[in-house]
């Protein structure tokens, strides 16, 4: 037998590197396969898409994503060329001269990888063989009306046919990672696995199949993981299948991965097997090149939302927009799963505690959840046109005083401004004021909803009486379609947003990552999460006090659903009592978090599961030290030092709202920075694995 080479986590240029130099990264080649590729879907497009620039960097020109052909999606993201590895190409001819279509080429992504294409209507004609081969295979049976499912048979078959065409070519090296994404790209796994090609697979699930399902339909699933009988709950779902191909390419894997520690333990339970490494999601962090541009960005896209609220708002103007806060809830239009039914009754306590208190803070907050619409509402597009009209005649009124006034001073004279405007000036401004006179309340929608008496977020509304009155210190906007720059109503793209929020909220039930508040930060705009979220866990696993650092985690998984919501409601409270100073001060530290949510960083995880999955699939090539998977010791940022982050987060003897002059100079943003870049910077490292070889999951003695 070869002497084995022996991995190590050690880098060179961003390429993996072995001690033993025989062995050149050259001699291993990367798939990486998911229905999501090229083919936006959901948060799976945005991790590959991301992701790719640094596995590209890692792997050069052995790095190969897979994915489904859609002609709509190739012909503005992908760019043909031929395939520089004739192996591959020798694969694609062979599948082309039988009847399956296969295109190759770059993906106009940063990092612009390689992609490989599958058209599945091609080769549709094999779908009842296929499914065959794969009840024969794995027992698994596919009903003929789950056209999801019957695409995953045909993409995954093409896969495990593509992956055997090209295995076969090669003796003893390169050798072959699959890195296969979710239950769609799994029975390409399953197949390779069934016909023991010399692949070395990994298998990620970015969310269970049955606990999303079991989320949405209001069950307690956290503290009732280890009750259900997750046979008869996907069977009652009419999900059976997709659960049966979801668990057998976990169980099939050689190294099965996952994006959190709350789905790890999600996934022990639905999925039996509990994951061998954890790979949270990052970002392409990208820096400005001036220190503080972040913050000119918001200010700037602020007072783009700020002409949006006065043409809303018209008639009920009556609130100081400088002193306005505006907080947001997007994603899809998952009422439970993404909280906005704890968000809207922590709204309401808000409301309340801001009136009783009579704060001068007005709150205007913001649900981008996409629903089913007709159009604009009429008195939406209404308030921005009166808005415009408005604006207009204030430029004309301002040209002809300008006029007057030069023409005055030009003379060596003081102009009588009783005089400098005239009678038709001052009919023109009478008939501006007439028309912002409104005998309806501001709407809290921007569309027509079809089905609104039954929409959850609207009745909601109506049963806490949020409807946008004068007294309310909370205002309410739901805007049920997705944000973009060409809107005649709010004319910016969701990131022109997001910069000009002071706060997003994301009080989710079921996130097994979290993109929404990752961006905020990665923004430098605070955001609530959960501990039920992915990216709440790994903040709360990292930085020693998440709310100085404008990440506010809301505990949903040992609190009651009231006791959450109080503390919510808290949390928002709390924010709105912080100064103007108190905020950019959170936001700087906000925006300093960034670094740990960048691939440069969080990509170790996905470095050290292929070093895994190779040591387990050619033991006698490759040996895996002893170590588990990579620690980031250092890799945590304490609690600052200096002004408070929020006046209520924590009780304080002395008023809220002080400001003293000790603690306008305990703050250092340039020291705290400093030492912030240290932490992040800080080495990881590895602690050992029990020696036991004999505890490997079953499915590596076969």
């Amino acid at each position: 037998m070869p002497l084995a080479r022996s991995l190590s986590m050690t880098s060179l240029n961003g390429l993996p590197q072995w001690e033993d130099e025989d062995l050149p990264v050259e001699d291993l080649l990367l798939f990486e396969i998911a229905w999501e590729v090229t083919n936006k879907v959901g948060g799976i497009y945005t991790v590959i898409q991301t992701k790719a620039k640094t596995t590209a960097d890692e792997w050069g020109e052995n790095y190969f994503l897979i994915g489904p052909y859609f002609e709509q999606n190739v012909k503005t993201q992908v760019e043909f060329c031929e395939p520089p590895n004739p192996a591959i190409k020798k694969a694609m001819d062979t599948m082309k001269d039988q009847g399956c279509q296969v295109f190759f080429g770059r993906w106009l992504i940063e990092g612009s990888p390689y992609v490989l294409l599958l058209d599945i209507g091609s080769a549709a004609w094999n779908l009842d063989k296929w499914k065959g081969e794969f009840w024969d295979a794995s027992n698994i049976g596919i009903p003929f009306h789950d056209r999801e499912a019957n695409d995953a048979v045909l993409f995954g078959s093409i896969t495990a046919w593509f992956l055997k065409e090209l295995s076969c070519q090669f003796n003893d090296k390169p050798n072959i990672i699959a890195h296969f994404h979710e239950w769609q790209a799994g029975v390409g796994l399953i197949l390779s696995r069934s016909q023991k090609l010399p692949v070395a697979t990994i298998f990620t699930t970015h969310a269970t199949l049955l606990g999303r399902y079991l989320c949405a339909a209001s069950i307690d699933f956290y503290n009732n993981l280890d009750q259900f009988d997750i046979d008869k709950e996907a069977g009652e779902r009419q999900i059976y299948h997709r659960y049966c191909m979801e668990r057998a390419s976990v169980h099939c894997a050689h190294v099965f991965t996952t994006v959190s520690q709350i789905t790890a333990t999600e996934s022990e339970h639905m999925l039996k097997r509990t994951p061998d490494v954890v790979t949270p999601n990052g970002l392409n962090i990208k820096k400005f090149s001036a220190m503080h541009e972040f913050q000119n960005l918001h200010s700037m896209y602020k007072s783009r939302i700020q002409e949006f609220i006065r043409g809303h708002f018209y008639g009920h103007l009556d609130f100081n927009l400088d002193k306005t806060l505006f907080f947001f809830i997007a994603g899809r239009y998952e009422f439970s799963n993404k909280g906005a039914d704890m968000f809207l009754e922590a709204l309401s306590r808000l409301n309340f505690l801001l009136r009783v208190h009579k704060t001068d803070v007005t709150v205007v907050v913001f649900f981008i959840m996409p629903a089913k619409t007709n159009n604009f509402n009429v008195e939406s597009l209404k308030g921005q046109a009166v808005r415009k009209q408005l604006w207009d005649t204030a430029q004309s009124v301002k040209e002809k005083f300008g006029k007057k006034l030069y023409n005055a001073l030009l003379k060596g004279e003081i102009p009588d401004l009783n005089k400098i405007l005239d009678r038709d000036d001052i009919t023109i401004m009478k008939r501006a004021i007439f028309s912002t006179q409104r005998h309806c309340l501001p709407p809290v929608t921007t569309h027509n909803m079809i089905d609104d008496s039954n929409d959850p977020i609207l009745n909601t509304i109506r049963r806490i009486g949020l409807f946008n009155n004068r007294t309310d210190r909370v205002k309410v906007i739901l805007h049920p379609e997705f944000l973009s720059s060409t809107s005649p109503l709010l004319p910016l793209d969701y990131e022109e947003f997001v910069r000009g929020c002071h706060l997003g909220v994301f009080p989710s039930y079921y996130e097994p990552w979290g993109y929404t508040p990752a961006e905020c930060t990665v923004m430098g705009i605070p955001s609530v999460t959960t501990n039920l979220s992915g990216f709440g866990c790994f903040m709360q696993e990292h930085v020693a006090d998440p709310a100085a650092y404008g990440i506010y985690i809301v505990d949903r998984r040992f609190r009651s659903p009231d006791e959450s919501c109080n503390q919510l409601t808290q949390f928002l409270y709390g924010f709105c009592q912080q100064s103007r100073r108190q905020r950019i001060i959170q936001r700087n530290r906000t925006e300093r978090l960034s670094d740990m949510l960048d691939w440069k960083y969080l990509g170790r995880y996905y470095m050290h599961a292929r070093h895994l999955a190779l040591s387990r699939t050619f033991p006698d090539k490759f040996e895996m030290e002893p170590n588990a998977p990579p620690k980031t010791e250092g890799f945590r940022y304490p609690r600052p030092s200096s002004v408070p982050p929020s006046p209520s987060v924590s009780q304080h003897s002395s008023p809220h709202h002080s400001e003293d002059e000790d603690e306008e100079e305990r703050y250092d943003e340039d020291e705290e920075a400093e030492r912030d870049r240290q932490n992040i910077k800080s080495p990881f490292s590895f602690g050992a694995l029990p020696q036991d070889k004999n505890k490997q999951h079953g499915e590596y003695r076969n």
